[in-house]
């Protein structure tokens, strides 16, 4: 006989966030990366060793509204829902295209691809460049993190048990006017999980860079991106110098350490994370 979990449905989040307080509990929005954690062989059910709180139904993580130049992004937004929302920025909807397929993107949500952390999550190396902050609640208030601050490694986030990831914030996005791109290289262009991803955002004022980002998926424990780097390329003419380009490559190909594993090798995401951060510095340079 499969073992009984405890589950609660509330109808809305004041009291979801009470009973998280409560006891701690597993958060169930999309399923789509629980199940595969919890999954057993053919027949035998998943064991979820803590009660599961399903949260994908509550209107006040479903919104996606514009205030003031920031866009926010409730985090039980499937990535189809996203897909059709005109607020949502090109490249990011982009991203959300190459996340599996059609029945997984309408289940998965935005808030579990950043909570599931993984260095490979197709939607992190963009939210990363965008400056994402995340709004976690519970019954003692809110905070705001950094995205970067809140992803500390494969599964592991900057989360209390009594709180809920509630918002996505991507600030001024509607006052940057930026140049933004995201590459996935994976087996297939959908339904696979990324070799190595990166995003590249550049803002150009007079001919010279007035702001430029770079980020990396799947190739260590974390999004890699250093402010330090890009900081080296700020004020630099347009079209970029050769010495400029093979200087920054150089600078990332002693941070960049992937690992080997089944889908890729080392050498090999090393060798393509460096060639699309440099095909993107020569494409804004032409």
């Amino acid at each position: 006989m499969a073992e009984k979990i405890t589950a609660y449905r509330f109808d809305c989040l004041a009291d979801t966030l009470s009973q998280m307080n409560r006891e701690t509990c597993t958060i169930f929005a999309g399923g789509t990366d629980i199940m595969v954690l919890h999954k057993h062989r053919r027949g035998v059910p998943p064991k979820i060793p803590m009660p599961m709180v399903f949260i994908d139904h509550l209107s006040e993580l479903k919104q996606v509204y514009q205030n003031n130049d920031d866009l926010h992004i409730g985090a039980c937004c499937t990535y189809s829902e996203l897909l059709e929302n005109p607020l949502i920025p090109f490249a990011l909807k982009q991203a959300m295209k190459t996340i599996a397929a059609p029945a997984i993107r309408n289940r998965g949500t935005l808030g579990g691809n950043i909570c599931n952390a993984s260095p490979a999550g197709d939607t992190l190396p963009l939210l990363y460049v965008y400056n994402a902050k995340l709004l976690l609640r519970s019954v003692n208030g809110e905070r705001l993190v950094e995205i970067r601050d809140f992803v500390q490694g494969p599964r592991r986030v900057q989360r209390l048990h009594n709180e809920l990831l509630t918002e996505i914030i991507l600030p001024s996005v509607w006052k940057e006017d930026a140049y933004v791109i995201f590459e996935k290289v994976g087996n297939r262009h959908a339904d696979a999980i990324a070799k190595v991803s990166f995003a590249g955002f550049i803002r150009i004022r007079k001919d010279r860079i007035d702001d430029i980002r770079l980020a990396f998926g799947a190739v260590g424990p974390t999004i890699l991106r250093s402010v330090d780097m890009e900081k080296k390329l700020l004020g630099k003419m347009i079209p970029l110098a050769d010495s400029d380009i093979a200087a920054i490559v150089a600078d990332f190909a002693k941070m960049i350490r992937p690992i080997d594993d089944q889908r890729s090798t080392a050498v090999y995401r090393k060798t393509v994370a460096l060639n699309l951060l440099r095909y993107f510095l020569s494409l804004k340079s032409s």
